[in-house]
């Protein structure tokens, strides 16, 4: 029986989602806490919507897990167990039985993104510090936005993206606007169907290059359409970075758009990464 889990987490203590060997992830952490609380022979996988890197933080995140047919549980059951053993930066919000055709990677329709930075003269709010990154030069917004209209759509993200063997680069930017909020931190929205490796940390090196006035708004575009990664494009610090949603279609729907996208990406390429 395939479950859906919606996750929060402080990504600050981890080395990413992913389970690596003797190094503490958000998927290792949750994996054990399943199988600790419904005392599985062993920890059952997760399939996750997108691959957070270390130190990034998620408040939308979804997971799907397949758990036993005469699992003896029910989903505020699971939940009221799981909140006793996990860490207090892990929290699982919701949990319940997936739609059939469900899947948490590839039934999804869009990531939603937010990096937030700030630059005024002395240090962000102490209370924010692990999630808003100090910027040391003043950042003009509406630049910023004038350099994003370049680079929405689908396109060859490859300037933007740390490429992997055999994996496409290719991404549908549907959103990428930058505001200041009424407490002064900028804040970016960052869109798309998928997002592949160091792709929003990259895509706000450049928008904050703008920002400053280092490169007029045309260049973002050029370095997109270049294709090869620009050594004056800085992958941004990851603790600015939330994954704040993750959009599914209908129900009715799940299955079809997991088809469409194992066409698309490829079922042997991993899971984006912010």
């Amino acid at each position: 029986m395939r479950w859906r889990l919606d996750l929060a987490y402080d990504g600050g203590a981890y080395r990413g989602w992913a389970s690596q060997p003797a190094l503490p992830s958000v998927q290792q952490t949750v994996e054990d806490a399943i199988a600790l609380v419904l005392r599985l022979e062993k920890p059952a996988r997760l399939t996750v919507a997108g691959r957070t890197d270390t130190g990034v933080h998620a408040r939308g995140q979804v997971v799907h897990v397949d758990l036993p047919d005469d699992l003896e549980t029910d989903e505020a059951h699971l939940l009221r167990r799981l909140d006793r053993v996990l860490p207090d930066d892990i929290v699982v919000r919701a949990a319940r039985i997936a739609p059939e055709g469900f899947d948490a990677r590839f039934s999804a329709l869009r990531r939603r993104y937010v990096y937030r930075l700030w630059d005024g003269p002395s240090g962000p709010d102490p209370l924010h510090r692990n999630h808003v990154v100090h910027h040391h030069r003043p950042l003009d917004v509406s630049l910023m936005n004038d350099a994003a209209v370049g680079v929405l759509g689908e396109q060859d993200f490859a300037a933007f993206c740390r490429r992997r063997e055999g994996a496409s680069t290719i991404r549908s930017l549907m959103q990428l606007t930058t505001r200041r909020t009424d407490s002064g931190i900028v804040e970016t929205t960052v869109v798309a169907d998928a997002f592949c490796h160091s792709m929003v940390r990259s895509l706000m090196g450049a928008l904050t290059a703008v920002g400053e006035g280092r490169h007029e708004p045309s260049w973002m575009a050029r370095v997109l359409k270049a294709r090869t990664r620009d050594s004056r494009v800085k992958v941004m610090p990851a603790h600015g970075l939330t994954l704040e949603e993750v959009v599914y279609p209908a129900d009715s729907q799940l299955a079809a758009r997991a088809q469409e996208s194992r066409r698309f990406r490829g079922p042997a390429e991993g899971p984006e990464d912010d």
